[in-house]
């Protein structure tokens, strides 16, 4: 960058900054700046389940192409990880020469078959508690359980979905169309600086699910 077109930049300079804004906005100033909404503690914990689950999914998604690809090496393809005595049949396992699967190999795919067991139990125990809250909380009440059981009537959209979008989405005050949109991934986040404002490529820290 050019040093005529540099700015001063200190604490000082950005704190008066920042002092002007903050009166601006106590004078009733409209598009002045806008406050960050701080979720509540109760917000906040109503979406940690939803973000732990999409964690070990992404885990187990992860441990799954790992066991596969260590029995590719081996010309193994049809080896199927959804079967419950999935890890009993290691043993009858041939290699595509006919030969059983080399010791360490073996131990290897065990010690990953335990560590994806133990992380499905975890999703099902969220899920489980989930389903149980939704369960135990009255039907006529209204609040986020509520509108997790209607929009979990939509045909396409399920539970999880439906606790991601009420928990994470409808639980935000998104301004337009194009802040949802934003949300979501599906369009470009503004980079704002004083008067400037550049219009980014598409984010990837949008929501997956959000687009759905």
């Amino acid at each position: 960058m050019s040093r005529e077109h540099r700015r001063a930049k200190t604490d000082r300079l950005d704190t008066e900054m920042l002092m002007r804004a903050f009166l601006g906005w106590l004078r009733g100033e409209k598009r002045h700046c806008s406050m960050a909404a701080i979720p509540t503690v109760e917000e906040e914990d109503a979406r940690r389940p939803n973000r732990e689950r999409g964690t070990l999914v992404g885990e187990q998604t992860r441990l799954i192409n790992r066991i596969k690809a260590i029995l590719a090496r081996f010309g193994v393809r049809s080896f199927r990880l959804s079967l419950r005595p999935a890890a009993d049949r290691l043993e009858s396992i041939r290699t595509a020469e006919g030969m059983p699967l080399p010791d360490n190999t073996r131990a290897e795919l065990y010690r990953f078959l335990e560590r994806l067991n133990l992380v499905r139990a975890q999703i099902r125990a969220i899920e489980q508690e989930r389903l149980r809250r939704l369960a135990a909380a009255p039907a006529a009440a209204n609040g986020p359980h509520a509108m997790v059981r209607l929009l979990a009537r939509i045909i396409g959209i399920g539970v999880e979905t439906a606790d991601m979008l009420v928990n994470e989405m409808l639980s935000r005050k998104l301004r337009d169309r194009r802040a949802v949109a934003r949300y979501a991934g599906l369009t470009g986040a503004p980079d704002e600086s004083g008067k400037r404002r550049r219009e980014k490529g598409l984010a990837r820290a949008g929501n997956a699910c959000g687009a759905a």
